[in-house]
């Protein structure tokens, strides 16, 4: 397991050693959905708030300026990202609201790292197609998230409704940052969200070019049961 972390942390630090400082300028044309996600989010007042994944501080940033009452905490194995992220948000002047760690999104020990054991919030924004253990990490995600909490996603789709020739050029392009769109997201966060009368919506953004997905998880289950449901927006 350390192995396996050690090279992928090796890995993401050498694809972003020097995307990273053009990182955001480039990624805004294409890593739609992200606002959208930031405003689904309904972070409580006093709550806390983790983003997995959390690279140059980006979507932190934005969330802890539109929820000033909440704090947030960002997870992600790359160091190199996460220095840019803290200097990211030490000009913002968010230090005091935003935590940063080093760890694997699939098996970091979170009250380690930051005190807390379960959060409010907990988001992926297209980290998900970028973990090799996509799978852990989304079941690990959940079991952080307190009853009454809500996990959030956004992440490439399939694309369902744009031209072939653009999906082929999109996929060959992701190949060359070991980008993969998780194609069995919707049935495998089911199945990670199965306890606790979990309430999975997915919705389908910008032509299939993007999922939004968010799961609810309800403070006092009294059966295990999941509802989904379906939204087709374009």
């Amino acid at each position: 397991m350390l192995q396996k972390h050690n090279q992928t942390a090796a890995l993401m630090d050498a694809i972003y050693k020097h995307q990273r400082f053009i990182y955001d300028i480039t990624r805004k044309y294409y890593l739609l959905g992200r606002d959208q996600l930031i405003k689904q989010l309904q972070a409580p007042a006093g709550g806390v708030v983790l983003e997995i994944g959390c690279g140059t501080g980006r979507n932190l940033i934005k969330a802890a300026k539109q929820y000033p009452d909440t704090r947030f905490y960002g997870l992600d194995i790359s160091r190199s990202m996460l220095e840019l992220a803290e200097g990211n948000i030490a000009r913002a002047g968010l230090e005091h609201r935003i935590r940063l760690a080093k760890g694997d999104a699939a098996s970091a020990d979170l009250f380690a790292l930051f005190g807390h054991d379960d959060f409010d919030c907990v988001f992926f924004s297209y980290a998900l197609s970028m973990i090799p253990p996509w799978q852990q990490a989304l079941s690990h995600a959940w079991a952080h998230v307190r009853p009454g909490g809500t996990l959030h996603l956004v992440d490439f789709g399939q694309q369902e409704h744009m031209p072939s020739a653009f999906k082929t050029l999109l996929h060959a392009w992701l190949r060359r940052f070991h980008v993969t769109p998780r194609y069995e997201l919707p049935s495998v966060m089911r199945s990670a969200c199965a306890d606790h009368c979990a309430q999975v919506e997915f919705s389908s953004r910008f032509r299939g070019y993007a999922w939004l997905a968010s799961a609810s998880k309800q403070a006092h289950p009294s059966t295990a049961c999941t509802a989904s449901r379906e939204l087709a927006t374009s």
